[in-house]
């Protein structure tokens, strides 16, 4: 009796990879009007290769619908504050991108959905907690690509569950599996989303606790576990703190009660229906032709065509 097939599942953060192809390929590349496409073509590229070289059976394109959803903003008001370009007669929050980004973002989302390679998103949540969500959902070995550290707190080797993180484009990527989380931060994936908030993360907006580092943060969760057992320690006079860790861990209180929230990706979003199995062929060959004659993608896209037939 043959079992069960298992799948190997590989999960794009879309954003952090075109902005990457964005800034590594040479705004030079242009679409016959002479519109920059350097993201769209260096995106497929990147796709191109991911699944030449790790061979998925399904493939996510995961979407940041709203990267600064108000539930964490209401949690943390300065989560990702210093991002927000502030428009003059003070209209909605808007992240800061070049502006010759921004328009290639719908092209990308054309020709995903012109492909059939799986496009989602959820209303008030970013990408990182649609991952966290197919993650937990998934029933066989996961592939993260993503150049976002802070979904690190995924990885799980007895799940199969990994980082893929790129060093220089995605010819050269970091495997991140527990063995790399511990030599490098001491931690496992478990402990990495307890990791962060305590040191904090200027580029997200999270304080952390003043005077905890990351290598202090590390020794914490090594005597104590777990972040609750770091703050159940700090109300133990009993506990082996130093004074001046259990005080500033005390005047931290408040932060710590919110911050795992803020932190820690979703894990239950409500997604639309999608089918994630990565195409052999076009979902739909026509608009991918007109988009392909459009926007000049030449050889990004019949690289990719090439891989995915094969």
């Amino acid at each position: 009796m043959i079992g069960p097939v298992t799948r190997r599942l590989m999960l794009l953060d879309t954003a952090s990879l075109y902005f990457r192809a964005y800034f590594g390929v040479p705004d030079t590349v242009r679409a016959p009007d002479g519109t920059p496409v350097n993201a769209v073509r260096g995106l497929l590229d990147f796709i191109a290769r991911l699944v030449q070289d790790h061979h998925p059976d399904d493939l996510v394109a995961c979407m940041d619908f709203d990267w600064r959803p108000e539930w964490r903003v209401e949690l943390i008001p300065t989560y990702k504050a210093h991002r927000v370009a502030e428009e003059v007669e003070g209209g909605p929050d808007e992240e800061e991108t070049p502006d010759t980004l921004s328009p290639q973002v719908p092209v990308i989302e054309d020709v995903l959905d012109a492909l059939g390679i799986a496009r989602v998103g959820a209303a008030g949540y970013e990408a990182d907690d649609v991952i966290g969500t197919l993650t937990a959902r998934a029933t066989g070995p996961v592939d993260i690509v993503t150049g976002d550290r802070d979904l690190y707190q995924l990885v799980d080797d007895r799940l199969g569950r990994r980082v893929l993180y790129p060093l220089k484009g995605v010819g050269t990527l970091q495997v991140v599996d527990e063995a790399l989380l511990r030599e490098k931060y001491g931690v496992d994936g478990a402990g990495y989303a307890d990791l962060a908030l305590l040191r904090g993360d200027p580029s997200d907006g999270l304080p952390g606790v003043p005077g905890v580092g990351e290598k202090t943060a590390a020794k914490l969760l090594a005597a104590y576990g777990d972040l609750a057992g770091i703050v159940a320690a700090a109300a133990d006079p009993a506990s082996k703190l130093t004074p001046a860790q259990r005080k500033r861990l005390v005047e931290a209180g408040p932060y710590l009660a919110v911050a795992p929230k803020v932190v820690r990706v979703a894990s239950d979003v409500a997604l639309p229906p999608f089918d994630a199995a990565l195409p052999s062929e076009p979902r739909d060959p026509m608009a991918l032709e007109e988009l392909a004659r459009q926007w000049g993608l030449g050889g990004s896209l019949q690289r990719l065509l090439t891989v995915l037939a094969g």
